[in-house]
């Protein structure tokens, strides 16, 4: 059985959604990581949101979090950087949306599963623990049709979470 192909119009936004992502991620091998912090909460912001914008190379947007939280309030910096994290993994639901994922089956198969199962929950669980597959739950997400409101706000959710955690273990280190 064959499946049926995909309408011309959805193959053209996934192929943009897939270029945007590409763009991006090359965008950040231009950005000095090393100077953000005279960028202050901005500069903050715009990092994790462009380190969660990507699929295709992984940014260490967690490190920016971390450095961070040495110099400014690491409170308000988990909440900035959980914001812009949630945004920039908009970039995975749009893709579900857009179309089917290419990415291991097995493995989508099975975070599609909890998506499905557990909806917003299980994009909080994901978004909040340091783990490779929210990039897959947000295409899951995406896939589902899960609104894109409730997608974010669990997202964010979860990321101000862990973001938060993670400059608190930067301001410690000081």
């Amino acid at each position: 059985m064959t499946t049926p192909a995909m309408p011309k119009p959805n193959r053209l936004r996934a192929l943009l959604t897939i270029v945007l992502m590409i763009v991006i991620s090359l965008g950040l091998l231009l950005v000095d990581f090393r100077h953000f912090g005279q960028y202050g909460y901005v500069g903050v912001f715009v990092l994790v949101l462009l380190g969660n914008a990507t699929v295709v190379v992984p940014a260490p947007a967690f490190m920016t979090a971390l450095a961070a939280g040495r110099t400014l309030n690491p409170w308000l910096v988990g909440v900035i950087s959980g914001l812009g994290a949630g945004i920039g993994e908009l970039t995975g639901y749009i893709a579900g949306r857009a179309g089917r994922s290419a990415f291991d089956q097995q493995r989508f198969t099975r975070i599609q599963g909890y998506v499905e199962r557990w909806g917003a929950l299980a994009i909080f669980g994901l978004a909040a623990l340091p783990n490779p597959l929210m990039d897959l739950a947000g295409i899951a997400a995406g896939i589902a049709r899960m609104p894109w409101y409730k997608f974010l706000v669990a997202c964010c959710a979860g990321k101000i979470v862990r973001f938060t955690i993670l400059a608190l273990i930067g301001q410690s280190t000081t």
